[in-house]
């Protein structure tokens, strides 16, 4: 059996430009929308190491190595990665991946755009 999810209206896509987000409410939850080069994101408005409000902090690239990389710093993610104001935690805004611990992702939620509103599928 298919999960039914409830969509919530919570914007005008026009006011969220590209490189941007904004916080809203959906049903019970606060969520964080983000502008990612054109395509929507959402992840709640949480961060799971202390309940800080994640989505209220900034959002930037990060450093990244590996056998990618050579195993040498280099700047990534530019614009996707959401960091908590608190303790500075990041998350890759695509995926709700923590870049800090890997066995830590967010949930994300479905958002599309129906005539010219923001909605989000909870």
């Amino acid at each position: 059996m298919a999960e039914v999810r409830q969509r919530h209206r919570v914007g005008l896509a026009a006011d969220l430009p590209p490189g941007r987000h904004t916080i809203v409410r959906a049903g019970n939850r606060e969520l964080g929308i983000f502008n990612i080069g054109g395509t929507l994101h959402a992840l709640p408005n949480l961060c799971p190491h202390q309940r800080g409000p994640l989505c209220a902090g900034s959002t930037s690239g990060t450093l990244v190595d590996g056998d990618a990389t050579g195993w040498k710093l280099t700047w990534s993610h530019e614009g996707e990665i959401i960091t908590c104001p608190w303790h500075g935690l990041e998350f890759h805004v695509p995926t709700g991946q923590c870049m800090a611990w890997p066995e830590i992702r967010l949930r994300t939620y479905d958002v599309s755009v129906v005539d010219g509103e923001i909605e989000v599928a909870l």
